[in-house]
């Protein structure tokens, strides 16, 4: 519903009329005549239909001064916000030297007769580097606290019937292989051409080989998986090559190398069913750069764009030709101005003009319409002018060095939409974005901007409360929910944070469908950490400490059995336990999960009744014969990671959300 019109002074005519006649004997006490044929009540009659004539036009302020007024608290329509996922490019041979993707180049959906093609622009360069092994181990698990490593000299590879144990005689869970890079394949495409003995891979189910391919990563994370976008291998059962999209990458020492880290590590699963019986036996290895990922935004570039000559005079305005800019980088994009005669001077933008004066060349830029105003000169009490930024010269030449336009929600594509190449670039075959576009926004409207004047009139820009940086987070593009930790919140807790210390747990915003959700997917990548950092940075109090990090995940599995009536179709039964299973995933999500349907709310436990209740809805249900739910680990389905059984209330840490594991439904 619209928002309702502000009254500012609801008082009628005859309320008017009432409170100007309490008023006379105060006034004018020998007045004493007051009924309505006494001339004076006819004039007091007559100013309080003019007086409510004007109540009734104050309380009709158009929109053009509501925006006037929320201009000057400093209230601004956000421009529309621009949707970002990893477009990879892949090559169409592995190439014998190094060749870089320049920024800027732009990809697109394919155009059709109805809707013109959605342009997505690399946010920085891609460098595919040509991949050089120097040197592979085999690691088994401690089992006393001891390490043992197997140096391979890969050069026995290159002869024949030489080959190489991938892991140890008797594989074990946490063996790996790892292969040493001599160069940074941070975000690359990587092939291995694998020549696998027949027999090593005895025992393994080809299609769900209990192994993972990791990158080292350093920091926190360390080890990070990689995405295995296609095993030919079949888990080391025959020839073939393995396609991974590594992770960033960063060098580590390992046993007496220093190189960037690939390894293949047996899973908890080689303890069970369907492991490997022994080590599985590489005769050959080659890897190859097939392609690379790089961030990807909903923008057009344009560049060198002349906006016009110079007057000379003060608050100048123009206009660039696109619209709505999206944000800038103040490294390239800029505004040069040229004298007549002289050499390009760089221009700085600036949110306003209050702190500039006449020797700063600063410009600002309105995002939504594009319009570039430089400073005014204003007349002072004293009678001087003062000028609020420099003045270019008559007849110098104003450009734009770069600038990109775009954004919306129009840029929200799904994964793999994105396959033509605009820019035309040499060795590249295809381009695709695995992974779907998400965070366009379109621009904010007027009602919008009136419903977030309270919030900004509270922090004014100034992170105090919780509440101000939840408010101040969300604002940042790729947030989907923010919960700031303060000191104090629990008194007594040794746990605690001291004075000046201040959590920021940040959920990543992720396009995805109900179910069980990767775990990287909901792990704040570490620019999106870096953007809320330096937005937060700018405004908490000093000496407050800021850290920004992801929620803690609570994996659920839920396991129940159902009974419907006896003689009940198989069919009705089937789509009972989909729908069954449809709400557990449904509530227990961190996006639209949680009693309101926003989510499960940070901190809060999770009680065996709230699932006896999503279970009930079941309809011609009988009785729920039995329920369970387990705590898994990130990532793992509920059975294969020997899940540790909740308690009737799974106490959630204030830092902590619920996340749905594989649920499991049984109905008789």
């Amino acid at each position: 519903m619209p928002l309702p019109t502000p009254v500012l002074d609801n008082r009628t005519f005859q309320q008017i009329v009432d409170e100007a006649k309490r008023l006379i004997p105060r006034y004018c006490p020998e007045w004493t005549d007051h009924n309505v044929s006494d001339p004076g009540v006819t004039l007091i009659e007559l100013f309080a239909w003019m007086t409510e004539m004007l109540l009734y036009r104050a309380n009709k302020i158009p929109d053009l001064m509501y925006i006037t007024f929320l201009d000057m608290i400093g209230v601004k329509l956000d421009p529309p916000r621009a949707a970002q996922t990893p477009v990879t490019f892949y090559l169409s041979a592995a190439q014998p030297n190094d060749i870089t993707i320049p920024a800027d180049t732009e990809v697109g959906t394919v155009r059709t007769e109805t809707d013109a093609s959605i342009i997505f622009t690399t946010e920085a360069d891609l460098p595919i580097r040509t991949p050089k092994v120097v040197g592979a181990l085999t690691h088994r698990s401690s089992r006393r606290g001891e390490s043992e490593w197997v140096q391979h000299d890969l050069r026995q590879l290159e002869l024949p019937g030489k080959q190489i144990a991938l892991f140890p005689k008797q594989p074990a869970p946490g063996d790996a292989f790892y292969v040493a890079f001599e160069k940074d394949h941070s975000r690359h495409v990587m092939a291995l051409i694998l020549d696998c003995d027949l027999a090593g891979g005895a025992g393994v189910d080809p299609r769900n080989p209990p192994l993972e391919w990791q990158a080292w990563q350093g920091g926190t994370a360390r080890w990070c998986p990689c995405e295995v976008e296609w095993d030919g291998t079949g888990g080391f059962n025959r020839s073939g090559e393995v396609v991974l999209h590594m992770p960033p990458m960063m060098p580590q020492k390992l046993h007496t190398l220093e190189a960037y880290w690939l390894r293949c590590r047996l899973t908890e699963a080689q303890a069970h069913e369907g492991s490997y019986e022994v080590s599985p036996i590489i005769k050959s290895m080659t890897v190859e750069a097939r392609g690379g990922t790089v961030p990807a935004r909903h923008a057009v570039t344009i560049r060198n764009e002349v906006l016009g000559t110079s007057d000379g005079t003060p608050s100048q305005m123009f206009r660039l030709l696109n619209a709505p800019v999206l944000d800038r980088n103040p490294a390239a994009d800029f505004l040069t101005v040229t004298p007549p005669g002289g050499e390009p001077e760089p221009w700085q933008e600036v949110s306003d003009f209050a702190d500039s004066d006449d020797a700063d060349r600063h410009f600002t830029l309105d995002s939504i319409d594009g319009t570039l105003r430089l400073g005014p000169s204003l007349l002072q009490p004293d009678g001087l002018v003062a000028s609020y930024g420099a003045t270019p010269a008559k007849g110098s030449v104003l450009r734009f060095s770069r600038y990109q336009h775009g954004g919306g929600v129009r840029g929200n594509v799904p994964s793999g939409t994105l396959s033509v190449l605009k820019t035309s670039i040499p060795y590249v075959a295809r381009v695709t974005n695995r992974k779907p576009a998400v965070g366009g926004q379109n621009a904010q409207t007027l009602d919008e901007a009136r419903l977030r004047a309270p919030q900004v009139l509270r922090t004014r820009t100034r992170a105090v409360t919780a509440d101000d940086y939840e408010f101040l987070t969300l604002q940042v593009p790729g947030v989907a929910r923010a919960r700031c930790l303060a000191p104090g919140a629990q008194p007594g807790d040794p746990t605690d944070m001291k004075p000046g210390q201040v959590f920021v747990i940040i959920l990543p915003e992720a396009d995805l469908p109900l179910g069980v959700y990767p775990p990287d997917q909901l792990v704040p990548s570490a620019e999106l950490r870096d953007a809320v950092m330096r937005h937060l940075d700018e405004r908490r109090l000093i000496g407050t400490t800021l850290e920004v990090r992801g929620p803690q995940y609570i994996w659920v599995a839920v396991h129940a059995t159902l009974k419907l009536p006896d003689g009940t179709d198989e069919a009705f039964a089937r789509d009972v336990r989909r729908q069954a299973e449809t709400d557990l995933y449904r509530y227990l999500n961190p996006f639209v999960g949680g009693p309101s349907g926003r989510g499960w709310p940070f901190g809060r436990d999770l009680h065996l009744s709230e699932i006896y209740s999503i279970l009930q809805r079941a309809p011609l249900l009988e009785f729920i014969e039995e329920v369970k739910v387990a705590v898994t680990e990130p990532g793992t389905t509920g059975t294969a990671a020997q899940p540790k059984q909740a308690p009737p209330r799974l106490a959630v840490p204030r830092h902590g959300i619920i996340c749905s594991s594989e649920h499991h439904i049984t109905v008789h």
